[in-house]
């Protein structure tokens, strides 16, 4: 998944401006970065974080599913001279490629959630509407594509996808109209798509920097890549390579994302459970973390001003404490059940 990351929302503005990582102070506020720790950045990308951490004194570990980030980074690997490690793969399982390289614990864990500047801007990859491309959007440049499941994939189960991962209201419409127009022809770019979207749904004069096509093109990118899974179990990852007083540092750019990482610390770091004189107290797991922001952090006047992705962004960070992990439950997390899109795989 990627990096320094840009809303979906935004892209009608006319696009993002390139590799600028959001909130980027408070990413180092909150992750503390120092001489001789480790870093896990998970979501690589253009290396914005990554580049923050080294300045700082620490080593990074930085995983990207993305193969073009991997290649991108290997000028700041040799410029970090061997404190930089770029990792293939995907940042669910940050805990395993951190063990083998050797760290049974590290100091801290950011992950910048969402799709990135350079995927954006690079037609080819299928992930904008606003640069006609193949209608790809997969990350890791493999598996099926964003066409497979526009064409493929029963209307009921579109209806489903648009309108749980894209929060869509008018999902039946969209998906109706995509049915049938692939009758007809099969959907293979990115225009073919947006164009019919904006046809079925229209402009919305109070929101006409948003482009009508944004929320199918979010649900069908979540889709493709597993988004919400592969976030959910990242963070279980970060909880469990965590040392004690190690920190884990989010940034999200929608309400799925952002509801998934305020459930998690939230349950991580409760000490209570209520109760009344009708019912007794319940029992409650020793806290894994202990919240170093009380409330999303949002990205000031004068950051939006002049990088609107930021608008979106919110981050979430806590501290490790020293009580042991637990397992997950990624649907009490916030991710949706599968029977809120039956049929589908993720």
């Amino acid at each position: 998944m990627m990096a320094q990351g840009t809303s979906s929302v935004e892209l009608g503005a006319g696009g993002p401006e390139r590799h600028v990582p959001v909130l980027l102070d408070a990413v180092l506020d909150h992750l503390a970065p120092a001489d001789g720790e480790v870093i896990i950045d998970g979501t690589f990308g253009a290396g914005g974080y990554s580049r923050a951490i080294l300045d700082r004194g620490a080593s990074v570990i930085g995983i990207d599913r993305d193969p073009d980030a991997i290649a991108g980074g290997q000028a700041l690997v040799a410029e970090a001279g061997g404190r930089l490690t770029l990792v293939p793969g995907q940042f669910a399982d940050l805990e395993d490629h951190a063990r083998s390289l050797g760290h049974e614990a590290v100091d801290g864990v950011v992950l910048d959630l969402g799709v990135s500047s350079m995927q954006l801007d690079e037609a080819d990859r299928g992930f904008s509407f606003m640069r006609d491309g193949p209608l790809d959007m997969r990350m890791e440049q493999a598996g099926p594509s964003a066409a497979d499941v526009v064409n493929d994939l029963p209307v009921r189960d579109l209806i489903r996808i648009i309108g749980v991962l894209g929060e869509e209201k008018r999902a039946t419409s969209v998906a109706h109209a995509i049915d049938n127009a692939r009758k007809e022809k099969a959907f293979s770019r990115t225009g073919e798509l947006a164009s019919l979207i904006e046809r079925v749904l229209g402009r919305n004069p109070k929101k006409a920097q948003i482009h009508p096509a944004t929320r199918t093109f979010q649900a069908l990118r979540i889709y493709v890549n597993g988004e919400l899974h592969q976030a959910a179990k990242a963070l279980s990852a970060a909880e469990n390579i965590l040392k004690p007083g190690g920190r884990l540092v989010v940034v999200s750019f929608h309400s799925l994302e952002d509801r998934i990482v305020k459930r998690f610390l939230a349950d991580r770091c409760k000490t209570h459970a209520g109760g009344s004189r009708h019912m007794p107290e319940a029992d409650v797991e020793p806290p894994t973390f202990e919240l170093l922001t009380r409330k999303a952090v949002d990205a000031a006047d004068a950051e939006t001003a002049a990088n609107p992705r930021a608008r979106s962004a919110k981050l979430r960070a806590g501290r490790r404490t020293d009580n042991p992990a637990r397992q997950l439950d990624i649907h009490a997390a916030g991710v949706p059940r599968l029977a809120d899109y039956k049929g589908l795989g993720g």
